[in-house]
């Protein structure tokens, strides 16, 4: 199980990857609509969440460390905040719906915690994959050290 988790782990980091490449995609795509951004939209708020999940369980069944298991399920927190920046951003724009400095500040934050789900999605996967080698044991009530 513990490889089953590293695997997983590894698909959401490049799931991750993806979704930066998606938003490129989106953002130079001609003309611009909401469809642009539909393969972002569903890997951010499907396929992300899903993997993130599914390796947390793993994580779990194979009994890695406390903190391993609460890192695992980071990138679906994170995911939730991408969706209430994206609300608040929204709620600053004009009565038009065009952007104002204050909304395009916040939708800012965007692009910055996408790059944290990307350090925490890299930081899940070295970790998994030491636990997956036996490099990284944790007695109970200790923290996880690497051997």
């Amino acid at each position: 199980m513990r490889r089953v988790y590293a695997v997983l782990a590894g698909l959401m980091l490049l799931a991750v990857v993806a979704q930066f490449y998606f938003a490129a995609v989106g953002a130079f795509d001609k003309p611009q609509e909401d469809s642009s951004f539909a393969l972002h939209s569903v890997t951010g708020m499907m396929v992300i969440p899903v993997l993130s999940l599914l390796a947390t369980v793993a994580a779990a069944v194979s009994r890695a460390p406390g903190r391993l298991i609460g890192l695992t399920i980071l990138p679906l927190g994170l995911v939730v905040v991408q969706v209430l920046i994206i609300a608040v951003g929204g709620l600053l724009d004009d009565g038009a719906g065009n952007t104002t400095p204050g909304s395009l500040a916040i939708l800012g934050l965007h692009a910055i915690n996408g790059l944290a789900v990307m350090a925490v999605s890299g930081m899940v996967l070295r970790q998994a994959r030491l636990f997956a080698k036996g490099s990284l044991t944790a007695a109970p009530g200790e923290s996880a050290r690497v051997r």
